[in-house]
């Protein structure tokens, strides 16, 4: 058992007979009353998002997990399909345990958490950047890079990203796993 003080982004908690990923905390101290911990969980089951809000000191039921390195192989109708990199086990993961998976490139690797009681996947921890090439995106006119417009773009892995308009397709940009968004266009 642990505390609301031992919560922290990515902890696997127990929580209404399901098991939730915290993704998002905020320690609360108001002026008057109690202090408290606000989430945001995300079920690992169903990939459904809840906000839920814990007194100070309430007991929260962990997970214990172990974290492991999987390389992406490919996606099918069956679901995403990873290889342990060590042990070259496969395994078959459901859309919902992951985060973005349209930014999943074959060959990346990524850290899978892993229930140890029962040795279920919980969650795919992508890394915080990819690196992808930009395969269909209006062309890029000189002189816009002034403004802050963006326009869409396909990248290769079929996900569509929002780029500023001085992105032409071919060039290879690097984009927040976290939020979706475009980060950088990188060097070539």
């Amino acid at each position: 058992m642990a505390s609301t003080s031992d919560i922290r982004k990515g902890l696997c908690i127990r929580y209404n007979h399901d098991i939730y990923k915290i993704i998002e905390f905020l320690h609360v101290k108001p002026g008057k009353g109690p202090a408290f911990v606000r989430t945001k969980l995300k079920s690992v089951t169903s990939g459904k998002v809840i906000d839920n809000t814990f007194s100070a000191g309430h007991k929260i039921e962990d997970i214990r997990v172990e974290t492991q390195a999987f390389q992406f192989l490919y996606q099918d109708p069956e679901g995403y399909h990873f290889m342990n990199t060590e042990t070259y086990e496969q395994i078959r993961l459901q859309e919902s345990v992951l985060d973005a998976p349209g930014l999943l490139k074959e060959g990346e690797i990524v850290k899978i958490q892993i229930n140890t009681e029962d040795d279920s996947p919980l969650s795919v921890d992508m890394p915080q950047y990819v690196v992808l090439e930009v395969t269909a995106t209006e062309p890029g006119v000189k002189g816009n890079t002034a403004t802050n417009a963006t326009k869409p773009a396909t990248v290769e892995t079929g996900a569509e990203v929002m780029v500023p308009l001085f992105i032409n397709e071919g060039d290879v940009i690097r984009i927040d796993t976290e939020k979706g968004n475009y980060h950088e266009r990188m060097k070539q």
